[in-house]
């Protein structure tokens, strides 16, 4: 039996290679070796800087909004822990996009987070102080208790004189 080469697949893979290298200089388009080397260096750019476009836009929209921020009378810090506070959900694309073509839009957002917390927020947060204030001698007293060896819970207590009937 004759020795199979591959030659069909083998072709199809150089051409699309070969295909995928088009437009490059030199050799790099008409040798499979280089090109080879290349669209696997292009391949693996291509996927590192799509990645680093994410980082840069981020980078861009952050400066846009400190400086519309700023314009407004505050940082980008302070806006954007405002924004947090008051329970407003943008993302920077969204409030960069603002900035840029509704200054006016923007200016309200800015006084929005100057405002901070929504009203049902700071009752809730009054709450939950005032719970705390409550709990906090409580949980003093039973502290002590416990130093002191004494327990108010029932089945503690019970686990307590078991083992001391055993033990005598």
């Amino acid at each position: 039996m004759a020795r199979v080469k591959g030659s069909t697949p083998t072709r199809n893979r150089r051409k699309k290679i070969l295909k995928a290298a088009s437009g490059y200089f030199g050799s790099k388009h008409l040798l499979y070796r280089t090109a080879h080397e290349q669209v696997m260096h292009s391949w693996k750019y291509a996927y590192i800087h799509r990645r680093e476009l994410k980082r840069e836009m981020r980078k861009l929209w952050i400066a846009r909004i400190n400086a519309a921020a700023r314009l407004n009378g505050m940082s980008y810090s302070k806006l954007m822990h405002g924004l947090k506070e008051a329970g407003v959900s943008v993302n920077r694309k969204m409030l960069s996009e603002i900035a840029i073509h509704n200054p006016e839009d923007f200016a309200k957002i800015c006084e929005t987070a100057k405002k901070g917390k929504a009203p049902e927020q700071k009752k809730a947060a009054e709450k939950v102080e005032a719970n705390v204030e409550e709990a906090a001698p409580k949980a003093k007293r039973t502290a002590k208790k416990a130093a002191e060896g004494e327990t108010e819970d029932k089945k503690t207590v019970k686990k307590v004189t078991r083992k001391k009937k055993e033990v005598e």
